[in-house]
């Protein structure tokens, strides 16, 4: 049963890879590590909306991203930037927030790296 199980899942992983519809994902963790007074940021909403899945799965297209920053100064959270960001299909975004030293709490929210998603957009018979 055990087997039988674990079979099924691993065809239902297989079926969702490949989806009829474009989409992408925007993610706050940076992409690349050793980059210096850059950090990882908080994917507060895009386009007003909240999301509990990280990361973010969204329709390509123009889109509003707010974010939360690392906290510099100020004990606890980091401030909030808002930044639109024009979206291709099938791409995972990384994003990053750019600060001019550590200690600094301002901030300039960015896309650290562009990642294709394969079988985006196809079909499972693609």
């Amino acid at each position: 049963m055990r087997l039988g199980l674990i079979s099924a899942a691993a065809a239902l992983t297989l079926a969702g890879c490949a989806t009829p519809t474009p989409f992408s994902y925007i993610d706050g963790n940076k992409y690349h590590r050793a980059e210096m007074n850059t950090y990882s940021v908080i994917v507060l909403d895009v386009d007003g909306k909240s999301y509990l899945q990280h990361p973010v799965m969204v329709e390509p297209g123009r889109r509003v991203i707010r974010v939360q920053g690392p906290p510099g100064t100020r004990l606890g959270r980091g401030e909030d930037r808002t930044f639109t960001l024009d979206v291709k299909p099938c791409t995972h975004y990384y994003l990053k927030a750019v600060k001019t030293s550590p200690i600094d709490d301002d901030f300039v929210p960015m896309v650290d790296y562009e990642l294709p998603i394969t079988h985006c957009g196809q079909t499972a018979s693609s």
